[in-house]
């Protein structure tokens, strides 16, 4: 098994300098911290390996990062020559360092259907004419693909979607307190 070398990464001084500022920041939440210590230390020619037992992170994560930078460094390069504020140039490097989310599904209901969703469990089941007194995920499903709010859903689905909403509902046995 034969093994790569690291993808080298370059900083100017400023980029030092602004990625220093981010690590000594108190606001900066943990996971940009991390990454602008692992881009520090992919400059100072330091191991993945190095780099993941002393951040605390995967052999992978941190290849991926310092190739994620070193894709980006042309454009921070350029940005610099055109003497863009430092306040800019941060926030680019934390556009940089920011967490892309993966691919996955589609999501499979639009906010509105959600919304509608939630809006349906908040009427009285009297008002869908079921002859219930208190209603149920599967009877909030059913009701709403009656009324053609979504073509199909699952009960747990509706469960979900009302355990993140902050609403009360008349269907109050549904809601996780």
């Amino acid at each position: 098994m034969s093994i790569t070398k690291a993808v080298p990464i370059k900083l100017s001084n400023r980029q030092e300098t602004l990625l220093k500022q981010i690590v000594r920041g108190t606001t900066n939440p943990d996971r940009l911290l991390r990454r602008a210590k692992l881009i520090r230390a992919a400059a100072s020619a330091q191991s993945n390996n190095s780099i993941s037992r002393r951040l605390e992170l995967d052999r992978e994560q941190v290849r991926l990062w310092r190739e994620r930078w070193r894709e980006a460094a042309d454009k921070l390069l350029a940005l610099e020559e055109q003497q863009i504020t430092d306040k800019k140039l941060i926030a680019l490097i934390c556009e940089i360092l920011r967490y892309r989310p993966r691919a996955g599904t589609k999501k499979s209901f639009s906010v509105e259907q959600v919304v509608k969703i939630v809006a349906l469990a908040c009427e009285a089941p009297e008002k869908s004419e079921r002859p219930i007194s208190h209603g149920t995920t599967s009877e909030l499903a059913a009701e709403a693909v009656k009324r053609g709010i979504v073509a199909k859903i699952s009960p747990r689905s509706v469960g979900r979607f009302l355990t993140m909403s902050y609403t009360t509902t008349t269907w109050s046995s549904l809601l996780v307190k």
